[in-house]
């Protein structure tokens, strides 16, 4: 068996991406290196690792246990750079970061910006999971740093307060709905707009209807909250965005914000990881850069 990585990170592109095609671009080769790189991997222990259909590639549970093992390897090999970067010019080091999505979205645009300006020598693999997924990655050892709602257990990780994270429903001004306080139970009887249904805040509102014995009765999907928000003040049904969405965007707006009431709607954003202090010295200093302070959005200027 012989993998380098290359290989090894190609893969992983494959797995994130769904296809080779998006896997090979990623990985900046072309798509017939990327087809035989990974055919000489299954080749060499004669396995297959891929799943490949009409919709893209899945992993095998060999594909499974290779995908665990490279993240485990890349993130090493990740380490071992940043610690020999303050002896080599250009060497550049990788911190994990994985969030949710009003994370991604809403508070770290514009630290993560300011953070990579001020680290030229720094890539940051950012990515949005659910935060159930978050914390497992974390606790395999597959990620550096990870922002997560309070909501999920921590055991075994070290966390801290990051942003409050407040969940709005919204309909149009018009809507049954706008004329009094509403439940989210009450709210399922009526038709959503929605986020992309793999974004983290969809799997999230899909799990806490289900918990209620609903669905969402999603009529159509919007790619990030201004264009949910759009289509809702159009009248194309409710929905839910968090707090900050709101204080970001347009005003007057048209459509009625009400906040929502349920426990797990008045969540918190926690930044967390296996151990800060043990952290290696890039993602050290990312947590520390995100744990200053932003603004903070009330609630009630809505």
């Amino acid at each position: 068996m012989h993998f380098d990585l290359i290989d090894l990170r190609l893969y992983l592109h494959t797995l994130d991406t769904g296809n080779i095609t998006a896997g090979a671009a990623r990985s900046h080769l072309s798509l017939a290196a990327a087809s035989a790189r990974i055919r000489a991997m299954e080749a060499s222990l004669g396995i297959a690792f891929l799943e490949r259909g009409r919709r893209g590639v899945a992993p095998t549970p060999a594909g499974k246990a290779l995908a665990r093992h490279a993240r485990l390897l890349l993130q090493q090999a990740d380490h071992l750079q940043q610690d020999l970067a303050a002896y080599a010019n250009g060497v550049k080091g990788q911190v994990r970061l994985l969030c949710n999505t009003t994370a991604l979205s809403e508070y770290l645009p514009e630290p993560l910006a300011a953070f990579l300006r001020e680290h030229p020598n720094l890539d940051i693999d950012l990515q949005e999971l659910p935060s159930l997924r978050i914390t497992q990655a974390l606790r395999q050892g597959t990620a550096d740093l990870g922002i997560i709602s309070d909501a999920v257990d921590t055991h075994g990780l070290q966390t801290l307060p990051f942003r409050d994270d407040p969940l709005v429903l919204i309909m149009p001004l018009d809507h049954p709905l706008a004329a009094a306080p509403v439940s989210f139970i009450d709210s399922l009887q009526h038709d959503y707009v929605g986020l992309a249904a793999h974004s983290a805040l969809a799997v999230y509102l899909e799990e806490q209807a289900l918990h209620t014995g609903f669905r969402l009765q999603t009529r159509i999907r919007a790619d990030g909250f201004e264009g949910l928000m759009r289509m809702v003040a159009g009248g194309a049904g409710i929905g839910i965005v968090p707090q900050a969405a709101l204080a970001r965007g347009p005003a007057p707006r048209a459509f009625k914000a009400q906040a929502l009431a349920e426990e797990w709607a008045c969540r918190r954003l926690l930044l967390c990881a296996r151990s800060f202090e043990q952290l290696p010295g890039y993602a050290k200093a990312l947590w520390e850069a995100l744990s200053k302070p932003l603004p903070h959005f009330d609630l009630h200027s809505t």
